[in-house]
Protein backbone atom coordinates (compact mmCIF):
# COMPACT_ATOMS: atom_id res chain seq x y z
CA UNK A 1 0.00 0.00 0.00
CA UNK A 2 2.61 2.48 1.12
CA UNK A 3 4.04 1.89 -2.58
CA UNK A 4 1.24 2.07 -4.29
CA UNK A 5 0.60 5.70 -2.33
CA UNK A 6 3.97 6.77 -3.32
CA UNK A 7 3.65 6.02 -7.05
CA UNK A 8 0.27 8.37 -7.04
CA UNK A 9 2.58 11.04 -5.39
CA UNK A 10 5.09 10.85 -7.56
CA UNK A 11 2.72 10.88 -10.57
CA UNK A 12 0.96 14.22 -8.39
CA UNK A 13 4.42 15.59 -9.04
CA UNK A 14 5.24 14.50 -12.65
CA UNK A 15 2.13 16.05 -13.93
CA UNK A 16 2.06 19.10 -11.89
CA UNK A 17 5.50 19.78 -12.69
CA UNK A 18 4.24 19.19 -17.07
CA UNK A 19 1.34 21.91 -16.11
CA UNK A 20 3.56 24.48 -14.73
CA UNK A 21 5.72 24.42 -17.31
CA UNK A 22 3.27 24.41 -19.89
CA UNK A 23 2.03 27.70 -18.09
CA UNK A 24 5.45 29.27 -18.19
CA UNK A 25 5.66 29.14 -21.90
CA UNK A 26 2.39 29.94 -23.13
CA UNK A 27 2.09 33.46 -21.67
CA UNK A 28 -1.29 35.42 -21.57
CA UNK A 29 -2.19 37.69 -24.24
CA UNK A 30 -2.01 41.24 -22.42
CA UNK A 31 -3.81 42.92 -25.48
CA UNK A 32 -0.49 44.83 -26.16
CA UNK A 33 1.62 44.12 -29.42
CA UNK A 34 5.20 45.96 -30.32
CA UNK A 35 6.36 46.64 -34.26
CA UNK A 36 8.53 47.87 -36.25
CA UNK A 37 8.75 49.50 -39.75
CA UNK A 38 11.70 51.01 -41.37
CA UNK A 39 11.61 53.68 -43.78
CA UNK A 40 13.25 54.85 -47.14
CA UNK A 41 12.35 56.72 -49.87
CA UNK A 42 14.36 58.52 -52.70
CA UNK A 43 17.16 56.22 -53.35
CA UNK A 44 18.94 56.27 -56.85
CA UNK A 45 22.36 54.58 -55.86
CA UNK A 46 22.69 51.21 -54.00
CA UNK A 47 26.82 51.49 -53.50
CA UNK A 48 27.58 54.30 -50.40
CA UNK A 49 28.25 57.82 -51.76
CA UNK A 50 30.83 60.27 -51.12
CA UNK A 51 34.00 58.01 -51.11
CA UNK A 52 31.91 54.87 -48.99
CA UNK A 53 31.29 57.53 -45.65
CA UNK A 54 26.99 57.51 -46.07
CA UNK A 55 24.69 55.56 -47.73
CA UNK A 56 24.30 51.81 -49.13
CA UNK A 57 21.82 49.15 -49.82
CA UNK A 58 24.35 46.28 -48.17
CA UNK A 59 24.96 48.38 -45.24
CA UNK A 60 20.98 49.29 -44.59
CA UNK A 61 20.78 45.51 -45.11
CA UNK A 62 22.73 44.70 -42.16
CA UNK A 63 20.96 47.05 -39.78
CA UNK A 64 17.74 45.80 -40.55
CA UNK A 65 18.64 41.95 -39.70
CA UNK A 66 20.24 43.23 -37.09
CA UNK A 67 16.60 44.87 -35.82
CA UNK A 68 14.96 41.73 -37.02
CA UNK A 69 17.24 39.31 -34.46
CA UNK A 70 15.64 41.24 -31.94
CA UNK A 71 11.98 41.67 -33.57
CA UNK A 72 10.44 39.64 -35.44
CA UNK A 73 7.79 42.15 -36.69
CA UNK A 74 10.00 44.13 -38.93
CA UNK A 75 9.44 45.27 -42.10
CA UNK A 76 10.74 47.19 -44.53
CA UNK A 77 9.28 49.98 -47.09
CA UNK A 78 10.06 52.18 -49.76
CA UNK A 79 7.99 54.91 -50.12
CA UNK A 80 8.86 55.90 -53.77
CA UNK A 81 11.78 57.21 -56.33
CA UNK A 82 14.07 53.99 -57.11
CA UNK A 83 14.05 52.93 -59.92
CA UNK A 84 15.17 56.23 -61.56
CA UNK A 85 17.29 58.17 -62.00
CA UNK A 86 20.79 56.78 -61.58
CA UNK A 87 23.76 56.30 -63.92
CA UNK A 88 23.67 53.06 -63.46
CA UNK A 89 20.06 52.99 -64.96
CA UNK A 90 21.02 54.81 -68.17
CA UNK A 91 23.23 52.52 -69.09
CA UNK A 92 23.16 49.59 -71.81
CA UNK A 93 23.56 46.04 -70.63
CA UNK A 94 22.76 42.63 -72.66
CA UNK A 95 21.35 44.73 -74.99
CA UNK A 96 18.91 47.45 -73.38
CA UNK A 97 18.61 49.82 -70.38
CA UNK A 98 19.58 48.88 -66.64
CA UNK A 99 16.22 51.27 -65.72
CA UNK A 100 16.34 50.12 -61.93
CA UNK A 101 16.88 46.37 -62.66
CA UNK A 102 20.03 46.69 -60.61
CA UNK A 103 17.65 48.35 -57.51
CA UNK A 104 14.90 45.50 -57.76
CA UNK A 105 17.67 43.25 -57.34
CA UNK A 106 19.02 44.57 -54.60
CA UNK A 107 15.48 45.04 -53.23
CA UNK A 108 14.30 41.35 -53.35
CA UNK A 109 17.50 40.29 -51.53
CA UNK A 110 16.87 42.64 -48.53
CA UNK A 111 12.71 41.49 -48.44
CA UNK A 112 11.30 44.34 -48.58
CA UNK A 113 7.34 44.52 -48.20
CA UNK A 114 5.68 47.31 -49.85
CA UNK A 115 6.49 50.16 -52.06
CA UNK A 116 4.76 52.24 -54.13
CA UNK A 117 5.14 54.86 -56.85
CA UNK A 118 7.47 57.74 -57.23
CA UNK A 119 6.84 60.20 -60.32
CA UNK A 120 10.34 59.29 -61.12
CA UNK A 121 9.43 55.28 -61.73
CA UNK A 122 7.32 56.69 -64.84
CA UNK A 123 10.52 58.39 -66.03
CA UNK A 124 11.54 54.82 -67.80
CA UNK A 125 9.54 53.47 -70.82
CA UNK A 126 5.71 51.06 -69.93
CA UNK A 127 7.98 48.25 -71.42
CA UNK A 128 10.88 48.79 -68.83
CA UNK A 129 8.63 49.29 -65.95
CA UNK A 130 6.51 46.17 -66.10
CA UNK A 131 9.23 44.25 -66.28
CA UNK A 132 10.84 46.14 -63.18
CA UNK A 133 7.21 45.39 -61.43
CA UNK A 134 7.45 41.21 -62.38
CA UNK A 135 10.82 41.06 -61.33
CA UNK A 136 9.49 42.07 -57.74
CA UNK A 137 9.50 39.82 -54.97
CA UNK A 138 7.59 42.85 -52.89
CA UNK A 139 4.41 44.32 -52.86
CA UNK A 140 2.92 47.21 -54.59
CA UNK A 141 0.34 49.67 -53.64
CA UNK A 142 -1.30 52.77 -55.02
CA UNK A 143 -4.58 54.63 -55.35
CA UNK A 144 -4.44 57.03 -57.80
CA UNK A 145 -1.68 55.93 -60.30
CA UNK A 146 -3.05 53.87 -63.31
CA UNK A 147 -1.93 52.24 -66.77
CA UNK A 148 -3.63 54.18 -69.00
CA UNK A 149 -4.86 51.68 -72.11
CA UNK A 150 -6.76 52.62 -75.28
CA UNK A 151 -10.28 51.73 -73.50
CA UNK A 152 -9.32 53.63 -70.41
CA UNK A 153 -6.84 53.42 -67.05
CA UNK A 154 -6.72 49.82 -64.78
CA UNK A 155 -4.67 48.85 -62.00
CA UNK A 156 -0.88 48.47 -63.12
CA UNK A 157 -0.28 44.65 -62.38
CA UNK A 158 2.51 42.30 -62.09
CA UNK A 159 2.89 38.72 -63.26
CA UNK A 160 3.71 35.96 -60.62
CA UNK A 161 4.20 32.54 -61.32
CA UNK A 162 1.86 33.15 -64.75
CA UNK A 163 -0.83 34.56 -62.58
CA UNK A 164 -1.62 38.53 -63.58
CA UNK A 165 -1.99 40.51 -59.96
CA UNK A 166 -3.47 43.86 -60.43
CA UNK A 167 -1.56 46.23 -58.23
CA UNK A 168 -3.90 47.03 -54.75
CA UNK A 169 -5.17 50.55 -54.03
CA UNK A 170 -4.70 49.25 -49.97
CA UNK A 171 -2.70 47.00 -48.37
CA UNK A 172 -2.85 44.97 -45.23
CA UNK A 173 0.27 43.49 -43.03
CA UNK A 174 -1.46 40.99 -39.88
CA UNK A 175 0.72 40.72 -37.04
CA UNK A 176 0.50 38.30 -34.03
CA UNK A 177 3.27 38.83 -30.91
CA UNK A 178 4.68 35.71 -28.84
CA UNK A 179 1.66 35.92 -26.41
CA UNK A 180 -0.66 35.82 -29.51
CA UNK A 181 -1.87 39.46 -29.65
CA UNK A 182 -2.93 40.43 -32.95
CA UNK A 183 -3.30 43.61 -34.97
CA UNK A 184 -3.77 44.44 -38.51
CA UNK A 185 -2.51 47.45 -40.26
CA UNK A 186 -3.78 48.93 -43.46
CA UNK A 187 -2.12 51.34 -45.28
CA UNK A 188 -2.85 53.59 -48.56
CA UNK A 189 -0.76 55.08 -51.10
CA UNK A 190 -0.96 58.33 -53.06
CA UNK A 191 1.88 60.11 -55.82
CA UNK A 192 2.11 63.39 -57.11
CA UNK A 193 0.91 63.75 -60.41
CA UNK A 194 4.24 66.00 -61.58
CA UNK A 195 5.69 63.57 -64.16
CA UNK A 196 2.93 63.14 -67.31
CA UNK A 197 3.40 60.02 -69.57
CA UNK A 198 1.47 58.60 -71.83
CA UNK A 199 0.97 55.52 -70.33
CA UNK A 200 0.09 56.77 -66.93
CA UNK A 201 -3.27 58.13 -65.11
CA UNK A 202 -3.38 59.87 -62.14
CA UNK A 203 -6.41 60.44 -60.52
CA UNK A 204 -6.97 63.24 -58.14
CA UNK A 205 -4.31 62.59 -54.88
CA UNK A 206 -6.88 63.80 -52.26
CA UNK A 207 -9.72 62.03 -53.51
CA UNK A 208 -8.39 59.15 -54.09
CA UNK A 209 -6.44 59.31 -50.59
CA UNK A 210 -10.04 59.46 -48.89
CA UNK A 211 -11.65 56.62 -51.05
CA UNK A 212 -8.86 54.21 -50.23
CA UNK A 213 -8.92 55.49 -46.35
CA UNK A 214 -12.96 54.87 -46.18
CA UNK A 215 -11.72 51.56 -47.82
CA UNK A 216 -9.29 50.96 -45.17
CA UNK A 217 -12.25 51.81 -42.80
CA UNK A 218 -14.75 49.37 -44.10
CA UNK A 219 -11.96 46.48 -43.70
CA UNK A 220 -12.18 46.62 -40.03
CA UNK A 221 -8.00 47.33 -39.48
CA UNK A 222 -6.87 48.22 -36.28
CA UNK A 223 -4.40 51.14 -37.30
CA UNK A 224 -4.76 53.27 -40.74
CA UNK A 225 -1.50 54.29 -42.46
CA UNK A 226 -0.46 56.15 -45.54
CA UNK A 227 2.75 55.20 -47.85
CA UNK A 228 3.01 58.40 -49.82
CA UNK A 229 4.64 60.26 -52.65
CA UNK A 230 3.90 63.65 -52.38
CA UNK A 231 5.01 67.05 -51.03
CA UNK A 232 4.82 67.23 -47.80
CA UNK A 233 2.12 70.53 -47.76
CA UNK A 234 -0.12 67.78 -49.56
CA UNK A 235 0.81 64.80 -46.49
CA UNK A 236 -0.36 67.35 -44.15
CA UNK A 237 -3.50 68.21 -46.25
CA UNK A 238 -4.30 64.78 -46.37
CA UNK A 239 -3.53 63.80 -42.16
CA UNK A 240 -5.82 67.12 -41.38
CA UNK A 241 -8.54 65.72 -43.83
CA UNK A 242 -8.63 62.21 -42.73
CA UNK A 243 -7.65 62.31 -38.69
CA UNK A 244 -7.74 58.17 -38.40
CA UNK A 245 -4.78 58.13 -40.04
CA UNK A 246 -2.00 57.26 -37.10
CA UNK A 247 1.10 57.50 -39.47
CA UNK A 248 2.49 58.61 -43.18
CA UNK A 249 5.59 57.38 -44.26
CA UNK A 250 6.23 59.50 -47.14
CA UNK A 251 9.00 60.61 -50.00
CA UNK A 252 10.07 63.09 -52.56
CA UNK A 253 11.22 65.96 -50.60
CA UNK A 254 15.37 63.65 -50.26
CA UNK A 255 15.56 65.67 -46.36
CA UNK A 256 14.45 64.04 -43.38
CA UNK A 257 11.32 65.64 -41.31
CA UNK A 258 8.64 64.79 -38.55
CA UNK A 259 5.69 66.35 -38.60
CA UNK A 260 3.04 66.14 -36.74
CA UNK A 261 -0.85 66.97 -37.42
CA UNK A 262 -3.20 66.60 -34.58
CA UNK A 263 -2.52 62.58 -33.66
CA UNK A 264 -0.90 62.12 -37.46
CA UNK A 265 3.19 62.29 -37.83
CA UNK A 266 4.34 62.29 -41.15
CA UNK A 267 8.01 61.06 -41.53
CA UNK A 268 10.61 61.33 -44.40
CA UNK A 269 14.13 60.44 -44.40
CA UNK A 270 16.94 61.44 -46.41
CA UNK A 271 18.04 60.38 -50.13
CA UNK A 272 19.88 57.60 -51.12
CA UNK A 273 19.92 56.36 -47.70
CA UNK A 274 21.99 58.50 -46.39
CA UNK A 275 19.72 57.93 -43.25
CA UNK A 276 16.49 55.82 -42.51
CA UNK A 277 13.77 55.70 -40.12
CA UNK A 278 13.33 53.23 -37.75
CA UNK A 279 9.32 53.46 -36.40
CA UNK A 280 8.66 51.52 -33.33
CA UNK A 281 4.95 50.74 -32.94
CA UNK A 282 3.11 49.98 -29.65
CA UNK A 283 -0.01 49.11 -29.82
CA UNK A 284 -3.00 48.29 -26.65
CA UNK A 285 -5.55 46.89 -28.13
CA UNK A 286 -7.62 47.47 -25.41
CA UNK A 287 -7.26 51.08 -25.03
CA UNK A 288 -6.50 51.15 -28.73
CA UNK A 289 -3.81 53.17 -27.98
CA UNK A 290 -0.84 53.53 -30.52
CA UNK A 291 2.54 54.89 -29.07
CA UNK A 292 5.03 55.84 -31.93
CA UNK A 293 8.93 56.03 -31.54
CA UNK A 294 10.36 57.55 -34.49
CA UNK A 295 14.07 57.38 -34.59
CA UNK A 296 16.60 59.04 -38.10
CA UNK A 297 19.40 56.47 -37.95
CA UNK A 298 22.30 57.39 -39.97
CA UNK A 299 23.74 55.09 -42.45
CA UNK A 300 27.30 55.20 -42.68
CA UNK A 301 31.26 53.48 -43.20
CA UNK A 302 30.74 52.61 -39.27
CA UNK A 303 27.96 49.79 -40.36
CA UNK A 304 29.16 46.68 -41.62
CA UNK A 305 27.52 45.39 -44.74
CA UNK A 306 25.17 42.27 -45.78
CA UNK A 307 27.71 40.13 -47.15
CA UNK A 308 24.64 38.52 -49.74
CA UNK A 309 23.75 42.68 -50.76
CA UNK A 310 27.19 43.35 -51.28
CA UNK A 311 27.78 41.01 -53.72
CA UNK A 312 25.44 41.97 -56.06
CA UNK A 313 25.99 46.09 -55.26
CA UNK A 314 29.33 44.70 -56.40
CA UNK A 315 28.35 43.12 -59.38
CA UNK A 316 26.41 46.09 -60.41
CA UNK A 317 28.86 48.36 -59.52
CA UNK A 318 31.45 46.03 -62.12
CA UNK A 319 28.46 46.15 -64.97
CA UNK A 320 29.14 50.30 -64.57
CA UNK A 321 32.78 50.18 -64.65
CA UNK A 322 32.78 48.33 -68.08
CA UNK A 323 29.57 49.75 -69.83
CA UNK A 324 30.31 53.10 -68.81
CA UNK A 325 33.55 53.09 -71.47
CA UNK A 326 31.24 53.08 -74.14
CA UNK A 327 29.67 56.31 -73.40
CA UNK A 328 33.41 57.97 -72.26
CA UNK A 329 36.72 56.60 -72.97
CA UNK A 330 38.38 57.55 -69.71
CA UNK A 331 35.77 58.05 -66.77
CA UNK A 332 38.68 57.60 -64.44
CA UNK A 333 40.36 60.56 -65.71
CA UNK A 334 40.85 63.29 -63.17
CA UNK A 335 39.89 66.77 -64.92
CA UNK A 336 39.21 69.26 -62.13
CA UNK A 337 40.16 69.46 -58.28
CA UNK A 338 37.90 71.13 -56.05
CA UNK A 339 38.98 73.16 -53.07
CA UNK A 340 36.41 73.95 -51.88
CA UNK A 341 34.05 71.49 -52.24
CA UNK A 342 31.43 71.37 -55.11
CA UNK A 343 27.91 71.79 -53.74
CA UNK A 344 25.54 68.92 -55.45
CA UNK A 345 22.97 68.52 -52.76
CA UNK A 346 19.15 68.50 -53.01
CA UNK A 347 18.49 71.37 -50.20
CA UNK A 348 21.02 73.75 -52.41
CA UNK A 349 20.78 73.01 -55.74
CA UNK A 350 16.58 73.31 -55.48
CA UNK A 351 17.80 76.32 -52.78
CA UNK A 352 20.36 78.93 -53.58
CA UNK A 353 23.12 79.18 -56.51
CA UNK A 354 26.02 76.78 -55.93
CA UNK A 355 29.33 76.65 -57.01
CA UNK A 356 28.25 73.62 -59.13
CA UNK A 357 25.43 75.25 -60.55
CA UNK A 358 27.55 78.02 -61.30
CA UNK A 359 30.55 75.71 -63.16
CA UNK A 360 27.52 73.65 -64.65
CA UNK A 361 25.33 77.09 -66.46
CA UNK A 362 28.65 78.33 -67.33
CA UNK A 363 29.94 74.98 -69.45
CA UNK A 364 26.21 75.34 -70.99
CA UNK A 365 27.21 79.31 -72.33
CA UNK A 366 30.40 77.69 -73.59
CA UNK A 367 29.20 74.97 -75.39
CA UNK A 368 28.36 76.69 -78.59
CA UNK A 369 31.03 77.46 -81.15
CA UNK A 370 29.60 81.82 -80.45
CA UNK A 371 28.60 82.12 -76.33
CA UNK A 372 25.57 83.08 -75.52
CA UNK A 373 24.18 85.86 -73.44
CA UNK A 374 23.08 83.82 -70.12
CA UNK A 375 22.67 80.24 -69.03
CA UNK A 376 19.82 78.09 -66.42
CA UNK A 377 19.57 74.78 -66.14
CA UNK A 378 16.63 73.57 -63.40
CA UNK A 379 18.39 72.45 -59.29
CA UNK A 380 16.06 69.17 -59.94
CA UNK A 381 18.42 67.72 -62.48
CA UNK A 382 20.96 67.98 -60.27
CA UNK A 383 20.61 64.30 -59.15
CA UNK A 384 24.40 63.26 -56.87
CA UNK A 385 22.83 64.94 -53.77
CA UNK A 386 26.69 64.99 -52.14
CA UNK A 387 29.47 67.39 -51.92
CA UNK A 388 32.14 66.63 -54.26
CA UNK A 389 35.97 67.66 -53.48
CA UNK A 390 39.50 66.73 -53.87
CA UNK A 391 40.13 64.89 -57.46
CA UNK A 392 36.75 65.00 -59.56
CA UNK A 393 36.42 62.34 -62.56
CA UNK A 394 34.41 62.08 -65.64
CA UNK A 395 32.68 59.69 -64.19
CA UNK A 396 31.63 62.37 -61.37
CA UNK A 397 29.86 64.50 -63.70
CA UNK A 398 27.82 62.07 -65.38
CA UNK A 399 26.74 61.13 -62.05
CA UNK A 400 25.91 64.37 -61.33
CA UNK A 401 23.73 64.81 -64.24
CA UNK A 402 22.43 60.94 -64.90
CA UNK A 403 19.71 62.36 -67.08
CA UNK A 404 22.03 63.65 -69.56
CA UNK A 405 20.23 65.88 -72.49
CA UNK A 406 21.45 68.50 -74.75
CA UNK A 407 21.55 71.82 -74.64
CA UNK A 408 20.00 74.74 -77.43
CA UNK A 409 20.76 78.06 -77.52
CA UNK A 410 17.40 79.98 -77.33
CA UNK A 411 16.18 83.65 -78.67
CA UNK A 412 13.85 84.94 -76.29
CA UNK A 413 11.82 87.61 -75.48
CA UNK A 414 12.72 89.71 -71.97
CA UNK A 415 9.18 89.79 -70.38
CA UNK A 416 9.23 85.30 -71.13
CA UNK A 417 12.67 85.47 -69.44
CA UNK A 418 11.56 87.69 -66.23
CA UNK A 419 8.71 85.20 -65.96
CA UNK A 420 11.20 82.15 -66.65
CA UNK A 421 13.32 84.12 -63.70
CA UNK A 422 10.50 84.84 -61.34
CA UNK A 423 8.91 81.28 -61.73
CA UNK A 424 12.09 79.45 -60.97
CA UNK A 425 12.43 81.69 -57.46
CA UNK A 426 8.90 81.38 -57.05
CA UNK A 427 9.56 77.24 -56.35
CA UNK A 428 12.34 77.75 -54.43
CA UNK A 429 12.81 74.62 -52.41
CA UNK A 430 11.71 72.22 -55.62
CA UNK A 431 13.16 70.82 -58.73
CA UNK A 432 12.60 73.79 -61.15
CA UNK A 433 14.62 76.74 -59.03
CA UNK A 434 17.15 77.20 -61.47
CA UNK A 435 20.88 77.90 -61.75
CA UNK A 436 22.12 80.68 -63.64
CA UNK A 437 24.61 82.38 -65.15
CA UNK A 438 25.73 85.69 -66.18
CA UNK A 439 21.71 86.96 -63.92
CA UNK A 440 21.90 88.19 -60.55
CA UNK A 441 18.90 90.19 -58.97
CA UNK A 442 18.83 93.54 -58.47
CA UNK A 443 17.92 95.17 -54.57
CA UNK A 444 14.23 95.89 -55.71
CA UNK A 445 14.09 92.31 -56.79
CA UNK A 446 14.32 93.20 -60.54
CA UNK A 447 16.33 90.57 -63.30
CA UNK A 448 19.75 91.45 -64.01
CA UNK A 449 21.65 90.13 -66.78
CA UNK A 450 25.28 91.16 -67.10
CA UNK A 451 24.57 93.97 -64.37
CA UNK A 452 22.03 95.45 -67.01
CA UNK A 453 17.98 95.33 -66.84
CA UNK A 454 16.34 92.90 -68.67
CA UNK A 455 13.74 94.78 -71.06
CA UNK A 456 10.34 93.53 -71.75
CA UNK A 457 11.22 93.95 -75.78
CA UNK A 458 14.75 92.78 -76.23
CA UNK A 459 15.61 89.43 -77.21
CA UNK A 460 18.46 87.58 -75.86
CA UNK A 461 20.31 84.49 -76.34
CA UNK A 462 20.41 81.94 -73.57
CA UNK A 463 21.15 78.40 -73.39
CA UNK A 464 19.02 76.30 -71.97
CA UNK A 465 18.99 72.68 -70.61
CA UNK A 466 16.61 70.68 -73.57
CA UNK A 467 14.46 69.20 -70.39
CA UNK A 468 13.24 72.93 -69.65
CA UNK A 469 11.82 73.25 -72.67
CA UNK A 470 9.56 70.69 -72.25
CA UNK A 471 6.98 72.35 -69.69
CA UNK A 472 7.95 69.63 -67.23
CA UNK A 473 9.31 72.12 -64.51
CA UNK A 474 7.80 75.09 -65.88
CA UNK A 475 4.87 74.70 -67.38
CA UNK A 476 4.70 78.14 -69.81
CA UNK A 477 8.31 77.73 -70.87
CA UNK A 478 7.54 75.29 -74.27
CA UNK A 479 8.89 75.72 -77.96
CA UNK A 480 5.06 76.79 -78.51
CA UNK A 481 5.17 80.23 -76.15
CA UNK A 482 5.29 83.38 -78.12
CA UNK A 483 7.68 84.56 -76.02
CA UNK A 484 10.33 82.03 -77.77
CA UNK A 485 11.31 83.63 -80.92
CA UNK A 486 13.87 80.77 -82.09
CA UNK A 487 15.25 77.57 -80.93
CA UNK A 488 19.14 76.63 -82.39
CA UNK A 489 19.57 72.83 -82.12
CA UNK A 490 23.96 72.07 -81.91
CA UNK A 491 25.78 71.46 -84.52
CA UNK A 492 27.95 68.45 -84.56
CA UNK A 493 30.72 69.77 -83.74
CA UNK A 494 29.13 71.81 -80.88
CA UNK A 495 29.73 69.85 -76.80
CA UNK A 496 26.33 71.28 -76.43
CA UNK A 497 24.82 67.53 -77.56
CA UNK A 498 25.74 66.08 -74.49
CA UNK A 499 25.58 68.21 -71.06
CA UNK A 500 27.89 66.06 -69.55
CA UNK A 501 30.42 66.13 -72.04
CA UNK A 502 30.17 69.70 -72.37
CA UNK A 503 31.11 70.48 -68.49
CA UNK A 504 33.75 67.96 -68.79
CA UNK A 505 35.40 69.73 -71.40
CA UNK A 506 34.89 72.89 -69.56
CA UNK A 507 36.53 71.65 -66.54
CA UNK A 508 39.75 70.14 -68.43
CA UNK A 509 39.96 73.45 -69.74
CA UNK A 510 40.82 75.02 -66.42
CA UNK A 511 43.23 73.14 -65.49
CA UNK A 512 44.91 74.37 -68.21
Amino acid sequence: MKKIVLAICALVVVVSCKTTSEVVKQKKDDGIITFKFIQLNDVYEIAPLSDGKYGGMARVAHVVDSIKKVEPNTYLFMAGDFLNPSLLGTIKYNGERIYGKQMIEVMNAMNFELVTFGNHEFDISEEALQKRLNESNFYWTSANVFQQLNDGPRSFHFVREGDTIPIPETYSISMTDKDSTQVKVGFFSVTLPSNPRDYVYYSDVMLEAGSAYSALQSQQVDIIMGLTHVEITEDLEIAKKYPGISFIMGGHEHNNMLEEVGNTKIAKADANAKTIYIHTFTFNKNTQYLKIDSQLFPIDDKIAENPSVKAIVDKWEAILDTEIKQVVANPNEVIYYAKPPLDGTDSASRGIQTNLGDIITHAMALSFNEPVDAALVNGGSIRIDDMLSGDITSLDIFRVLPFGGGVLKVDIKGDLLKQVLAYGNEYRGTGAYLQRYNFTQGSRGSWLLEGNPIEDGEVYQVAFSDFLLKGFDIPFLTPENEGIVKIYEPTKDENAHDIRKAIIMYLKSLKK
